[in-house]
């Protein structure tokens, strides 16, 4: 079969990338490399079976070719991590929102299946206990940079399912729920490779608020397989999918599991938003995914705990010599509390 990833030299994107060329896929990537790295990609570029294109889905003509004869999309390159949206708004609602319908048009012109992972964040401020996919999404002012990316991942969501339903698109939405593992860095504030790097560099983590704030943190090596699955299924076509992670953990607990697990010295700061982001930023008290639809339609059961993705994570940072921990852990890094997605 012959797959394109959009985004594949990204964290997410590069762990699909391999284990689609293990199960005997052609998989083209487009990545501006932006965020992404060919580091990411370094077991793949040494396999015939991959191709890789520099480009942005912003460019038609790119997003042309590397969709060109591919018989499924996984659509994966947008803007990512807290920090880069609140910082870089405009380019973050271009990317997400015209770089999807340029996805959207190249995969219909091919008959493509096509999965487009979209991301928690939608939902909002939404704190219900269990998060399914009808529920409703509660936002704050368009005005303010989160609310923007998940009103763009919304837009991207109903762009998607107007065309297969108007179009015929064989399209199936994803929503990843604070999707972490080795590869991913803390850079553009990814709360978990964040605190781990600083606490194997011996730093205070930094956890914002009060840390009384919860997620549920799903492992790539889960999400990837469920990926792959939906995209078999006609029944997906048209629909959208909870994949996230079934341990609720604050932020807080969170941060004393990393110093416990990495049996670091590392002391714990509590640092006000405000001193991280412009004033009014607004973060979410919980957000707990329910994941029956995807159980039910593919078996989907996140197996991976909390503790074990921390010590996945700071193996991955050991054994990149912990470069990017030193430098995550330098005097007034900060640690934003979740990812999107």
């Amino acid at each position: 079969m012959k797959t394109t990833i959009t985004g594949g030299a990204g964290f997410i994107g590069s762990h699909l990338t391999d284990y689609l060329l293990a199960e005997g896929d052609e998989v083209t990537v487009l990545d501006d490399l932006s965020t992404g790295s060919l580091d990411n990609l370094a077991e793949a570029l040494d396999s015939e079976s991959f191709s890789f294109i520099e480009g942005s889905v912003l460019d038609q003509e790119a997003v042309r070719r590397a969709v060109a004869g591919a018989d499924r999309v996984f659509h994966l390159a947008a803007a990512v991590g807290v920090q880069l949206i609140v910082e870089q708004p405009l380019q973050s609602l271009r990317t997400n929102i015209h770089g999807t319908e340029n996805v959207l048009n190249a995969a219909l012109a091919e008959d493509a299946v096509l999965v487009l992972a979209s991301t928690s964040e939608v939902y909002g401020k939404n704190a219900s206990d269990s998060l399914d996919e009808e529920a409703d999404r509660i936002l704050g002012s368009a005005l303010k940079s989160r609310w923007t990316y998940a009103g763009a991942k919304g837009i991207d969501e109903a762009f998607a399912h107007a065309y297969w339903s108007e179009l015929g698109l064989k399209v199936a939405i994803v929503r990843l729920f604070n999707t972490v593992g080795p590869r991913q860095t803390g850079r553009y504030g990814m709360v978990v490779p964040n605190l781990v790097g600083q606490a194997l560099a011996g730093a205070p983590l930094t956890v914002f608020g009060d840390g009384l704030q919860s997620r549920c943190f799903s492992y790539v090596g889960d999400v990837v397989p469920a990926l792959v699955r939906l995209s078999g299924q006609e029944s997906a076509f048209g629909q959208a999918f909870n994949l996230g992670g079934a341990q609720e953990v604050s932020i807080l607990e969170l941060a004393e599991r990393i110093v416990e697990r990495t049996g670091s010295d590392s002391s714990i700061t509590l640092v006000p938003y405000e001193q991280a982001y412009a004033p009014g930023y607004e973060d979410m008290r919980r957000r707990v995914p329910n994941n029956s639809k995807a159980n039910g339609l593919i078996g989907f059961v996140p197996g991976t705990n909390v503790d074990r993705i921390i010590d996945l994570v700071a193996e991955d940072l050991r054994q990149r010599g912990s470069l990017e921990a030193r430098l995550m852990g330098k005097p007034g890094a900060l640690a934003p509390l979740a990812a999107a997605g």
